[in-house]
């Protein structure tokens, strides 16, 4: 297998320009570090999808590369074209191809991705394995991605991020690129007119919506992680997986076996409580014995001064 591999890895590959429109390629940058002014890691992935004729290129950061947040950044992308091109090129990524029916010779696209294709408009393929350099402007463009090191230590919340990484992909679009010997912005202005429409509006949401169910391990402080900030849940769920859902008025629901346990609004706040939440959690330690006057004057007296946020205070 290795002498196979060996030999497949050299032959020559040939470059090719696609017609406008026609082609796109898809790739992570994955499990990227970068640390905020507070000295705080967040453990990033860009999603990556350049168009290849004008090179236009499409970024943005998560917290994971699920299958329901490759949906939802494929839709993001292609509400950022305008249109979905004809065709779109991926690597053997376990999010797009079924391995177990999936052959050296003959790709297999898993069910649920070959739903969501059909659905968006696009026709799928597979990067050759063994020759990721059939794929090489997203190959080149994950590189480029690197230069968002220089950030380090310079935002300070989930959503500083999220906007360095928006103004960045506006900067590198505007750039001239050696693959078209021009302008990628200036030249998707001839390439978008052959792209496909955009999907109906409905059938994007119901896409986009699954991504906003996901599910999260309360920690022993009796916290979840939610995009580099920690919400509070009662202290009687540690250890459980809970269900976050997200509305569009940036209001995170929290539930436990489908039943609702508490609602907190998003904030760029480290940590994020509820009154109900921070009183159960000091009762079971710091303040267990005390009674719920003492420990609301406490919150608001000494907590609430902190740089964290207290709903209800």
């Amino acid at each position: 297998m290795k002498k196979h591999k060996d030999e497949e890895t050299q032959k020559a590959t040939i470059r090719f320009e696609t017609n406008p429109g026609l082609q796109a390629q898809v790739d992570w940058k994955e499990d990227m570090i970068l640390t905020n002014k507070e000295g705080i890691q967040f453990k990033i992935n860009i999603f990556l999808m350049v168009m290849g004729y004008s090179r236009n290129k499409f970024i943005i950061v998560t917290t994971d590369r699920s299958q329901e947040t490759l949906f939802e950044c494929m839709i993001a992308a292609f509400k950022y074209y305008g249109g979905v091109p004809h065709e779109i090129l991926f690597d053997n990524m376990k999010t797009v191809v079924d391995h177990a029916k999936s052959s050296f010779a003959k790709t297999v696209f898993n069910d649920k991705f070959e739903v969501f294709a059909k659905d968006m408009g696009f026709t799928p393929i597979a990067c050759r394995p063994y020759r990721p350099q059939t794929k090489g402007k997203a190959e080149a463009l994950a590189k480029l991605v690197d230069r968002l090191r220089v950030y380090n230590e310079e935002f300070t919340t989930w959503d500083d991020l999220k906007n360095i990484t928006t103004q960045f992909r506006e900067d590198i679009n505007k750039e001239y690129s050696q693959g078209c010997e021009d302008i990628p912005i200036e030249l998707f202005q001839k390439e978008k007119e052959y792209l496909l429409p955009l999907p109906n509006e409905d059938l994007m949401t119901k896409y986009i919506s699954r991504q906003e169910e996901k599910t999260y391990l309360v920690n022993k402080e009796s916290l979840i992680r939610y995009e580099g900030r920690k919400y509070s849940v009662p202290t009687n769920y540690i250890g459980k997986r809970v269900t976050v859902k997200k509305d569009a008025n940036d209001n995170l629901h929290i539930y436990y076996n489908n039943e609702f346990v508490l609602c907190h609004k998003i904030s760029d706040k480290k940590y994020n409580y509820t009154v109900e939440t921070i009183t159960d959690i000091l009762r079971s330690d710091a303040m267990r014995g005390k009674s719920d006057q003492e420990i609301f004057d406490f919150i608001k007296n000494n907590l609430s001064q902190m740089d964290i946020c207290i709903g209800g205070i």
